[in-house]
């Protein structure tokens, strides 16, 4: 697939009730110059009011030159995660403001090289390794326009799922969530960690960051003449993860799993068990601090346990953790069962037996969600159950864990050790992408 321009990405920044912002130099609204200065916009009747436009389901600001920026006040970011937190954020291109759901969503409209520029600076430092910058602009470059394509063509796409199991009495057995892009009907991409971190150009851009996209320009990952649908997640523990097992179920060949090794199998004669609790040698075991800084930016350091890590619950507390998420009452706890798991062995059906009910429940990121107040590191876990004083319920649960995130496609702690070791971007790209080659679709 060639494309005749770079395109623009329309990008969905946060959902307000009540937006304040700032205009940076002129913009124009309808044609009219909208002064610089301090903005609100709020719902009334229905309808998005600001100082200059009242009764509007849609409010489009642009840029009356290449110098014009807003800011955004208070936007949330690591929604749903243990980073969670607000903050202003700069922007350039188009400011959209649109009625959703009683509330104003905000919409960036960026060229896609601008776009990556903030994008590698957001997912990891942007004083990083060269050829890690140029293997990060490939990748978050692949993902955007494979998701773009795919709506552009109005492709048949299976969108996040949801299936419910129950017996013949309707007493429900198994649920089976996963989760892509069913949200973004209105936009291209979210700027958050459900698709990938964009926060303007409040990230300080290095001459690193943007040489990396300007060296990139226009160059994807193919595979079999397709744009890939390029994956990655913070450490994958050891082992990537089949596309299948995170998302829907089929097959894509180049998001197989991967051991994090050079020439190793997946499977290099482990059992969860063994390879969970002995932490073997992977490019994503690292404790260098230099490696780290380059991969983590400053909200991400304060993990420092992600490629393995140990989580407790008292019975009471796991208990009401799992009602709350789930909106179950399983009463108390007796067992953690994992009946599935895929390669990496992250669980994919976990069976989760209480003094109520007994329900399976799947994929790895519904699991997640389940265990943890935020969100579990990953769903690669082994469970010990303490008892006490000779009862048959557990008293404290304990989780043994590995890797950080779904763990598909390229592991980003493993991609920057492999840049330490002296790998380069495209070497890079081939261990965690098998079969996937490099090719320009624009200039």
């Amino acid at each position: 697939m060639i494309l005749q321009t770079e395109p623009s990405v329309n990008v969905g920044i946060a959902l307000y009730s009540l937006l304040k912002f700032e205009l940076k130099g002129n913009f124009l609204f309808n044609g009219k110059p909208v002064e610089p200065g301090l903005y609100e916009a709020l719902i009334e009747s229905g309808l998005i009011s600001t100082q200059f436009s009242t009764g509007s389901k849609k409010i489009n600001l642009k840029p009356e030159n290449g110098n014009s920026t807003f800011v955004l006040k208070e936007v949330t970011i690591g929604i749903g995660f243990h980073w969670e937190k607000h903050e202003d954020q700069e922007f350039e291109g188009e400011l959209t403001m649109q009625f959703e759901n009683g509330k104003i969503r905000v919409v960036n409209k960026v060229l896609l090289e601008t776009y990556l520029k903030s994008v590698i600076s957001s997912e990891m430092s942007a004083m990083n390794d060269p050829e890690l910058l140029k293997t990060h602009a490939i990748v978050s470059r692949s993902w955007l326009l494979a998701q773009i394509v795919k709506s552009d063509e109005k492709k048949q796409v299976q969108k996040s799922g949801s299936q419910v199991k129950t017996d013949a009495r309707g007493e429900v057995l198994e649920i089976t969530k996963w989760y892509d892009r069913e949200d973004h009907e209105t936009f291209d991409v979210c700027a958050d960690d459900h698709c990938q971190r964009y926060q303007g150009i409040t990230k300080v851009i290095s001459e690193n960051a943007q040489k990396a996209v300007e060296d990139t320009r226009g160059g994807v990952l193919a595979f079999d003449g397709e744009i890939c649908d390029a994956r990655y997640s913070k450490c994958c523990g050891g082992i990537s993860e089949d596309f299948s097992n995170v998302w829907q179920p089929v097959d894509v060949p180049y998001l197989t799993a991967v051991r994090d090794l050079p020439q190793a199998k997946p499977a290099d004669n482990f059992d969860a068990e063994t390879f969970i609790r002995t932490s073997p040698d992977s490019f994503c075991k690292t404790n260098d601090a230099q490696v780290l800084k380059q991969v983590l930016v400053d909200f991400d350091r304060s993990t420092h346990d992600f490629y393995r890590w140990k989580i407790e619950y008292s019975q009471e507390e796991l208990s009401a953790l799992i009602k709350q998420k789930s909106g179950i009452d399983f009463g108390e706890i007796h067992d953690l069962v994992p009946l599935e798991r895929g390669k990496s062995w992250r669980i994919i059906r976990l069976k989760i037996v209480g003094a109520k009910r007994t329900i399976v429940v799947g994929k790895e990121l519904e699991i997640r969600k389940w265990l943890s107040v935020s969100h579990l590191y990953s769903s690669a876990f082994v469970v010990n159950c303490e008892f006490e004083d000779g009862s048959d319920l557990p008293a404290r649960f304990i989780l043994h864990g590995a890797g950080w995130g779904h763990g598909a496609g390229m592991c980003q702690i493993g991609a920057a050790v492999m840049c330490r070791k002296g790998y380069q971007s495209e070497e890079i790209l081939r261990h965690y992408y098998p079969g996937a080659g490099v090719q320009l679709i624009y200039d």
